[in-house]
């Protein structure tokens, strides 16, 4: 069954000026719709990325309680290099998200479709809809350095990102999770879908 929205657009294209083009965009759309799985969209998204834009509130002096947004190296393999949709990241007290987040550690991670430039070569606009874009909103874990996981986490996080293996030592950067409370993503027009955090993990990709 067509959805009352496709069909109003296709009562609107008839009575404008019939065509065969937009007609078969319009069911185009809808059948690519109707076949999006929005957690393995999200799974992709985090998987792909080397980072993600991340969004605290706001220690800083000079714009303390506003909304900051910074930039962080992720990563989510394990030491087969598989997803596990785990997200890892190195922080410094030296930073904009390395004071904030122990003052509020809830954050929000976004993601986007055009970090790999994939929407660029569809000739979409970063800001479409079918640009698509996920948020994840958590709180930050340090990881315990004492954990038998933390080395072998942090090594594959730097075969990864091997700039980090200077970051570490001249910065004092430290390996942190991501404890997900909430996602949405947005893969198409009609706004933004949830999406249940243990589906989101128990998903391969």
């Amino acid at each position: 069954m067509l959805l009352p929205s496709v069909i109003t657009i296709l009562l609107v294209s008839y009575t404008q000026a019939y065509s065969a083009l937009q007609d078969a965009q319009v069911i185009a759309e809808f059948k690519r719709e109707s076949e999006l799985n929005h957690t393995k969209i999200v799974r992709e998204l985090v998987h792909r990325a080397n980072w993600a834009s991340v969004g605290t509130i706001s220690t800083n002096g000079y714009v303390k309680d506003y909304p900051m947004v910074n930039i962080i190296s992720i990563d989510d393999n394990n030491e087969q290099k598989v997803s596990t949709g785990v997200i890892r990241f190195l922080l410094t007290d030296l930073d904009f998200t390395g004071n904030d987040w122990q003052s509020n550690n809830k954050v929000t991670f976004m993601f986007t479709d055009e970090q790999t430039l994939n929407c660029k070569s569809y000739n979409k606009d970063p800001m479409e809809p079918t640009c698509a874009r996920a948020m994840l909103s958590g709180q930050v874990t340090k990881m315990d350095k004492d954990s038998p996981k933390y080395n072998s986490s942090l090594r594959v996080f730097i075969d990864r990102h091997p700039a980090a293996e200077k970051w570490i030592t001249r910065h004092q950067f430290y390996l942190c999770e991501l404890d997900i409370q909430n996602i949405f993503v947005l893969d198409f027009y009609g706004g933004p879908h949830q999406v249940n955090v243990s589906d989101y993990y128990a998903i391969n990709i």
